[in-house]
């Protein structure tokens, strides 16, 4: 309700002292905070961007915020999702979030989805609300909740984040452009590695987030310039703000209904020839290997195939690093074939998906190897809980 009537809305006396220093801001004043009251914005996901963003729209007095979440709470979480604490590891993210929003806001509404967004339940689930901001961090959910935002017609304040860069904007709003002028077609699979992987500062979906609530804030309010037609990029290593235009592409495909997103991002498809290739890959558990390095055999060589902090984290006994990097531009083909001398080997990394890719690489250059199912934390939860999991 982006046009609500603002003299069947009323604000009590706790109200007007908690919101005190919006009301005396011109630009907000006693009617914009009545509009704020009275919006709905649904967050999708309550990680990185979720925790700052709600925080500061349930503070703001959003009067009724919708969330979309099915994963639990877990330590690793915590060293940038602020929403959640050390008390909620292993509990659902929806409820951690609801619960410190009514502390900070109790006369909010919130709307709880246990569940994950799909081309089934978007169009349910995203109608009842005004604007929708995409916290999500994976390509298949971005499309769908873009493709759902056009044909419902809601604003989509999407945000994303990456090691120390982010980036954020406005999708759908007032004939300005959507997702799909952006990226018109999704990036191969595996291509953009996730936080897991590549790490994120944990300060940065801190900026993103609350840039995405501000953005939202303005919409509600009508007022300002909103970042529809901008792409806002973010260098907080270098502490650098920078604008690309966005235009609405004029040959872009119309989107009159919902589709399958993880085949249209290729997600089926990259599981199905990784698979194809773990079939026809040597493969050991952790457990084998502990037995391997017990026996005292020397016919093999251990290569970790992870980045140099990570192996400065934690390390399999009897490792030798080789980043990935170096195994993809050569120079770690030509050190896997010293370190070899005749041996067989087994290569890891930290779930066993970069070992995978790296004997790849490897076979192409004659040298036949063996993957450690589940990499170092599979050997953390199996073999020795001293090593540390990251």
């Amino acid at each position: 309700m982006l046009n609500p009537n603002l003299e069947e809305i009323q604000l009590n006396k706790e109200e007007y002292e908690r919101y005190s220093r919006h009301i005396i801001l011109p630009e907000v004043g006693l009617d914009g905070q009545k509009r704020l009251k009275s919006a709905s914005v649904l967050c999708i996901g309550t990680g990185g961007l979720g925790s700052p963003l709600l925080l500061y729209l349930a503070a703001a007095g959003i009067g009724r915020i919708g969330i979309v979440d099915f994963d639990i709470v877990d330590s690793s979480n915590l060293q940038r999702q602020v929403i959640h604490g050390t008390s909620w590891v292993g509990k659902p993210k929806i409820v951690s979030a609801k619960q410190r929003i009514l502390e900070i806001n109790p006369a909010c509404q919130v709307d709880l989805y246990e569940t994950r967004l799909s081309a089934d339940n978007a169009l349910d689930i995203l109608k009842p609300y005004d604007v929708v901001v995409d916290g999500t961090d994976n390509f298949p959910t971005r499309y769908l909740t873009n493709d759902a935002c056009v044909m419902l017609g809601k604003p989509n304040v999407y945000g994303s984040i990456f090691r120390f860069e982010g980036q954020a904007t406005v999708f759908n709003y007032e004939d300005g452009p959507n997702y799909r002028d952006l990226y018109p077609e999704p990036p191969p699979p595996g291509m953009v590695p996730s936080c897991a992987e590549g790490g994120v500062l944990g300060v940065l979906p801190g900026i993103i987030g609350c840039i995405q609530a501000t953005e939202t804030i303005k919409i509600i309010l009508g007022t300002g310039n909103t970042l529809s037609g901008r792409l806002l990029l973010y260098d907080a290593l270098n502490m650098q703000f920078r604008e690309l235009r966005l235009r609405p592409n004029p040959e872009r495909p119309v989107i009159e209904k919902l589709i399958d997103y993880e085949q249209f991002c290729g997600i089926p498809q990259a599981k199905a020839e990784e698979e194809k290739q773990r079939q026809a890959m040597s493969e050991i558990s952790v457990k084998e290997l502990k037995e391997l390095l017990d026996s005292g055999a020397d016919d093999y060589v251990l290569v970790d195939v992870r980045n140099p902090n990570e192996y400065e984290i934690a390390r399999i006994p009897g490792s030798v690093l080789v980043p990935l990097p170096d195994i993809e531009n050569g120079k770690g083909v030509e050190k896997v074939k010293e370190l070899m001398d005749g041996n067989r080997v087994i290569a890891h990394c930290k779930m066993g998906g970069r070992s995978a890719k790296a004997l790849n690489i490897l076979k192409e250059h004659g040298i036949e190897g063996t993957n450690v199912v589940g990499g170092i934390t599979a050997w953390s939860r199996e073999v020795d809980s001293s090593v540390p999991e990251y």
